[in-house]
């Protein structure tokens, strides 16, 4: 069936404004706040990618964008919405546009090389922050600020960010070694916008309160590497039973 130009913008418009609602509340939906750096752990990263790899750069950073700092101004993180805007909106079109890619393995032990070395790579810096910042008694707050938040400390030891290191890495490698390459490349999509992501909060977050932002950091990748565990099953999923979606949007 034919769709002309002006009905298709019309569907596009209405993609774009669902999707951003859906990163809205995904954002919304669960947050911890983060002490240090006034900001909070969310699980929005994953419709972030979703729409990205879905419907392309475009809508993934309109969506991305605006659909997360709405969130902050929901809840109440005012602070960070302009800088959300922007950063979220980079990641979208980062992932969006690296999804368009279509990727030829010509060396499988080549490919296989390189995705390992990006889980050593990703797994030693949280291991690093992990063990210097957030070993011992730890706390975390789960609320809104507009509501309060309720405290919860845990004594976290060292060989507990070493188990999560070689999660990471074992997640990451088995994704290299035994997913088809599309998918992998899909991974590593999302895992350069996680960096652009994390870098930017980083970068922000150091203007405003110095080396205190360097706690966000495995918080931030974090959020990044959960987005892509609840992406990744979510997009192939949908792209295997409505293939027309990325081939129409994109």
């Amino acid at each position: 069936m034919r769709v002309d130009r002006k009905s298709f913008s019309t569907v596009k418009i209405g993609i774009t404004a669902a999707f951003m609602a859906l990163v809205c509340v995904s954002t919304m939906i669960f947050s911890i706040y983060v002490p240090a750096t006034r900001g909070y752990f969310n699980i929005g990263e994953a419709m972030v990618y979703t729409t990205a790899l879905l419907f392309g750069p475009v809508i993934g950073a309109v969506a991305g964008g605006v659909g997360s700092a709405l969130a902050d101004a929901i809840l109440g993180y005012w602070i960070y919405a302009p800088a959300t805007l922007l950063i979220k909106a980079c990641e979208g079109a980062v992932v969006g546009l690296l999804g368009l890619k279509i990727v030829n393995i010509s060396s499988t032990k080549r490919w296989r090389f390189f995705t390992i070395a990006i889980g050593l790579l990703i797994a030693s810096l949280i291991g690093y922050i992990g063990t210097r910042l957030y070993t011992g008694v730890v706390e975390a707050s789960i609320g809104l600020p507009l509501f309060g938040y309720y405290t919860l400390s845990a004594n976290i030891p060292t060989i507990f960010w070493i188990g999560v290191m070689l999660l990471i890495v074992a997640i990451i490698t088995y994704i290299g070694l035994l997913s088809h390459p599309r998918v992998g490349w899909m991974v590593f999509s999302m895992l350069l916008g996680g960096m652009i992501m994390v870098s930017g909060y980083f970068l922000y977050e150091w203007t405003l309160y110095g080396a205190a932002a360097l706690v966000e950091i495995p918080v931030n990748i974090g959020q990044s590497v959960i987005g892509i565990l609840i992406a990744t099953p979510l997009v192939k999923a949908i792209s295997r039973r409505a293939p027309w979606i990325r081939e129409r949007f994109q």
